[in-house]
């Protein structure tokens, strides 16, 4: 409504009015008139009489010197109206590529002189600054005018220094892009070095291609197989024991995780991801005349048996790994002088997502070993999730709490159980001297398979300890039978009520949870057994590795021997074992820094009925 009238009153809202609809003049946007004229239009005359002027012309001309007879197209007029569109646009691809040759060459034909301090002049509307390192990368999408005339030296850029051209290499180097392509051309290289032994490893066909030789050829390749084939029984090494010819389980090396960086190192743990199985993370250490060198966390993938995936530094050895089950891109490590910290995976960076540095309550001593432990079922509702149980030389167990910060809560301190020896008769009596630490070093643990609230716990005195980790009593049996210190615990998997423990006083012990002496006793070189695992899918057969070999114990065969025994690292000392998840594998860490992936063949799985 417009400023100064007056609004509109009831009496005319209701007034009725009428409203009267008609078509509007025709507005032509367009109008082609036609190139032809009906005969009976009033113009018609007119047209006509035109066009025989016209024809009188053309007749008129042909005897002149100046008409030339010629074949033209004429467009005749549009009858109707139609589309009209422009000429198809025509397209090429043109483009060409430089390389640092080229870019030489073309500093080369520029003829500048390292005496000359002056900047070239440059033609009017060209800018006379170098080109940035953005230019360099973008060098390859120049356009064809601009990159012919590279090797011109009037158009050619100012000459670089030395230090310019090795940032702008540098910045090649370190593009994302660059890596990526590298990344995918290293996944095909792999597939094809390792694709026969991946094969194995996946238990499918190993496809091999035939190979077209002449009659002449075959012939000495035949001769040459002999020859290698005879050499090979000459040089092959036999297993230290076997059970008889031609029986018995038995190793071959697929390959082995190692590269420069682990060189020098000993594997001190493995662990599988929970998620992807074909991921694995390995901790290394080693200690040299008392001085403790720097330790790696590495997260190796079948992909590439070669280099790991990710590679986390450290400045104290790694002495345990294991992956998280709730969120599986999280790595627990645990440290030599007691730190314990948790990595992303996901990232590339190689700090630690959390520290326990910052913690009042850390550990004093080496964090021997870690485990993500699920919560019980049985627990309340905030309770549940996963928990993270670290055991250390300072005597304590403990609960790490992800928050804010890595902080973690006592759940039992290991305490020294004094040695009670008999008294000879006419022998004085010895004033007992006092332990330097009232506390015993925790090496190993391992949680029940159906009881998570259950957990056994090695000592470095050689006892074991099966504790609770709520109630009033918190160790609910003592097992003395070890001379030494106990390096792993392992309930087994099947039979819930066994467990395994192996020492440094050359043995290995098979004890029942209601039994505090060892049931059988398995010894079969003087060594220290550094490892146990029980078989994923036999409850009578484990693996252990001591510092000579590793050995495969059939309980069902024999308990006096092992059915197969081989020395798989003659360069340096077995440190641990794995079995593979999903493959009939068995992996084994040494002190040279190498993870060697072993093939098992015939190894007997026992029916559930031996059980």
């Amino acid at each position: 409504q417009e400023e100064g009238e007056a609004a509109l009153t009831e009496a005319e809202l209701e007034q009725r009015v009428q409203i009267f609809l008609s078509e509007t003049d025709t507005l032509w946007m367009l109008h082609l008139p036609p190139a032809l004229v009906s005969t009976e239009a009033e113009e018609a005359p007119r047209v006509l009489e035109r066009n025989k002027i016209y024809a009188e012309i053309c007749e008129a001309k042909i005897g002149s010197e100046y008409f030339e007879e010629k074949m033209v197209q004429t467009i005749s007029g549009a009858s109707k109206t139609k589309e009209v569109q422009c000429e198809t646009i025509t397209m090429a691809e043109k483009g060409m590529m430089v390389t640092a040759w080229d870019l030489d060459t073309s500093l080369a034909a520029s003829g500048t002189d390292p005496a000359e301090t002056e900047e070239p002049k440059t033609p009017a509307g060209e800018s006379s600054k170098s080109p940035t390192a953005e230019e360099h990368d973008q060098a390859v999408a120049v356009p064809p005018a601009t990159a012919s005339s590279i090797p011109i030296a009037e158009s050619a850029a100012p000459a670089r220094s030395h230090e310019e051209q090795e940032c702008h290499a540098g910045a090649i180097l370190t593009s994302a892009k660059l890596q990526q392509d590298l990344v995918v051309m290293e996944r095909i290289l792999m597939e094809n070095i390792f694709q026969p032994k991946l094969a194995v490893y996946r238990q499918i066909p190993v496809l091999i291609e035939p190979v077209v030789t002449s009659d002449t050829e075959v012939e000495e390749d035949e001769e040459d197989e002999s020859e290698e084939d005879e050499e090979k029984q000459e040089k092959a090494p036999e297993p230290d024991e076997s059970p008889a010819e031609g029986a018995g389980p038995r190793l071959e090396q697929l390959w082995s995780y190692r590269c420069d960086l682990t060189r020098g190192h000993s594997v001190s743990s493995m662990a599988w991801n929970k998620v992807n199985p074909d991921l694995l993370a390995v901790g290394y250490r080693e200690f040299v005349s008392q001085d403790q060198k720097k330790g790696l966390a590495c997260c190796w993938s079948l992909k590439n048996p070669m280099w790991p995936e990710r590679i986390f530094r450290c400045e104290h050895g790694v002495t345990a790994v294991d992956f998280s089950l709730a969120s599986p891109n999280l790595l627990a490590v645990g440290l030599a002088n007691g730190r314990v910290a948790i990595y992303d995976v996901r990232s590339r960076q190689d700090a630690a997502l959390l520290d326990s540095s910052a913690s009042l309550n850390k550990h004093k001593g080496p964090v021997w070993q870690l485990r993500w432990v699920e919560q019980d079922r049985g627990a309340p509702a905030g309770d549940k999730g996963e928990r993270l149980m670290c055991i250390s030389g300072d005597g304590r167990m403990t609960q790490w709490f992800i928050q804010q910060r890595l902080d973690c809560s006592d759940v039992m301190t290991i305490k020294r159980t004094e040695s009670v020896k008999k008294k000879v008769p006419g022998e004085r009596e010895r004033k007992s001297e006092g332990p330097i630490s009232q506390q015993a070093a925790g090496m190993c643990f391992d949680f029940h398979p159906e009881d998570t609230d259950v957990f056994l716990a090695g000592t470095e005195e050689g006892h074991i300890y099966c504790c609770s980790c709520s109630g009033k009593e918190q160790i609910l049996g003592t097992y003395r039978g070890h001379k030494g210190p106990v390096y792993k615990v392992a309930w087994n998997p099947s039979s819930t009520d066994m467990f395994l423990s192996c020492s440094a006083d050359w043995s290995i012990l098979l004890w029942h949870r209601d039994s505090h002496t060892p049931l059988l006793t398995f010894t079969s070189v003087t060594a220290f057994v550094h490892d146990i695992k029980w078989a994923p899918k036999s409850a009578l057969i484990f693996a252990a590795v001591n510092e000579k070999r590793v050995e495969i114990w059939d309980l069902s065969v024999s308990i006096f021997q092992p059915v197969f025994s081989y020395a798989a690292s003659p360069e340096g000392k077995l440190s641990s074992l794995l079995f593979a998840r999903n493959a009939e594998c068995l992996l084994l860490g040494d002190s040279c820094g190498q993870v060697g992936v072993w093939q098992l063949h015939s190894l007997a799985v026992p029916s559930t009925d031996q059980v």
